[in-house]
């Protein structure tokens, strides 16, 4: 366990500096999946992550000759976030290696706050080992995001907030990657509060802390392939596992499909907005992993919200259509004068709303005098698009639809 002490001290070390986050009752989730929800809201961080925690408490603990020399990190983004700004506040120079993958606006976010920064590597583990070998041969103090009892006593500062605010918590879920959040948070939940079970929640594309979780020894993965990148981590750490292994009660996994349902859900249920890896928690109740939690307390860790906004745009188009509040077809018409008006009157005649629409009659697969309108329709649920589909097939054209 990571010694309650020095979670206490962390504490004090923080405050006032980063923010106590609220931890709310989120009813329309909780109605949803049948169990009394609370959201731990670390995406209201003003980093927009927990990682600020650890990394203001590392920095925090060293001397100033250490600070003196710098400090660099290797983070997918919001450890980078936490990093930077930390020691923009104690005006210590910052570099940070980050994959050549990460979105725009994490560069833009870590840049914010005055801290170099250097592409390299496909994923973290290939950005850690450049960023370890760039600090030996500079002298910098290396900031790791998870393998670090301060950064770890960080973020067990969260687990404190959450006790002190409701003490009689059935279970927490909290999202594993590299396992520095779990670790500083699970270590106080045993500690104060050994009643609540501790919930791992992890993405089915980076598997390394499952796997080793369940055969009880670091397992490595070979890749890693996910949405939720703040959890993305290929290689298993010895040091949070042996934390995990003895302060964790079970870890469960979820897919991306589940993690943008979750991540639409809370956009536009809860309002909130929250990365894949900040959704996890979200996902596995949603998606019925944990149905022995039914009618039980729990609270769920929304551990970041910086989303790439490329992505959730995907999500938003890809949940509506989903959902059936989306349609796009491909319907074939003969190509003469008011062929194009009399298809979208009979659309118009049931409601539906056309709002893109293009027109081809140049594509090799097409008969001679034939044009194909790709159309797409904000519809009202999946019998409105059916009423959609018998209607064409009532007037014989032929249509496609692309799901």
């Amino acid at each position: 366990m990571v010694d309650l002490e020095t979670i206490y001290q962390a504490h004090e070390r923080i405050r006032g500096t980063v923010v106590e986050t609220p931890f709310a009752y989120a009813p329309r989730l909780s109605e949803e999946c049948g169990i009394e929800i609370y959201l731990k809201n670390e995406n209201l961080q003003v980093t927009g992550a927990f990682k600020i925690r650890g990394a203001y408490n590392k920095i925090a603990s060293l001397s100033d000759a250490e600070r003196s020399c710098g400090v660099i990190a290797a983070s997918a983004g919001n450890h980078a976030q936490g990093v930077a700004m930390a020691a923009q506040m104690f005006e210590a120079k910052a570099l940070i290696v980050m994959p050549e993958s990460t979105p725009l606006t994490k560069i833009n976010g870590v840049r914010y706050y005055g801290a170099e920064v250097i592409l390299a590597g496909s994923n973290y583990d290939e950005a850690y080992a450049y960023a370890a070998a760039y600090g030996r041969e500079h002298g910098m103090v290396f900031v790791h995001p998870f393998t670090d009892e301060a950064v770890m006593a960080g973020q067990g500062t969260i687990a404190l907030e959450m006790i002190d605010s409701i003490n009689d918590l059935d279970a927490v879920l909290i999202p594993v990657g590299g396992g520095g959040l779990i670790s500083g948070m699970a270590s106080v939940f045993k500690a104060l509060s050994p009643k609540t079970e501790v919930i791992g929640v992890s993405a089915v594309g980076a598997p390394a802390m499952r796997d080793s979780f369940e055969a009880k020894r670091a397992i490595d993965s070979t890749s890693v392939r996910t949405i939720a990148d703040g959890i993305a981590v290929r290689d298993t750490s010895e040091v949070t596992l042996g934390h995990i292994l003895e302060c964790v009660d079970r870890i469960v996994s979820v897919d991306d499909e589940e993690i943008a349902n979750a991540i639409l859900f809370l956009l536009e249920r809860q309002k909130l907005v929250v990365e894949g890896a900040g959704a996890v928690g979200v996902a596995a109740v949603l998606h019925a992993h944990l149905s022995d939690l039914q009618g039980k307390k729990i609270g769920i860790v929304l551990s970041g919200g910086n989303m790439d906004v490329t992505l959730l745009s995907i999500i938003i188009e890809k949940g509506l259509i989903k959902s059936g509040r989306k349609m796009k077809l491909t319907v074939t018409l003969v190509d003469k004068p008011g062929a194009l008006m009399k298809l979208t009157e009979m659309l118009q005649g049931l409601n539906a709303n056309i709002v893109h629409i293009d027109y081809d009659r140049t594509s090799t697969t097409l008969a001679y005098g034939d044009a194909n309108v790709m159309i797409h329709l904000e519809t009202k649920g999946k019998e409105h698009q059916s009423q959609i589909r018998a209607l064409l097939k009532e007037h014989r054209y032929l249509s496609s639809e692309e799901h």
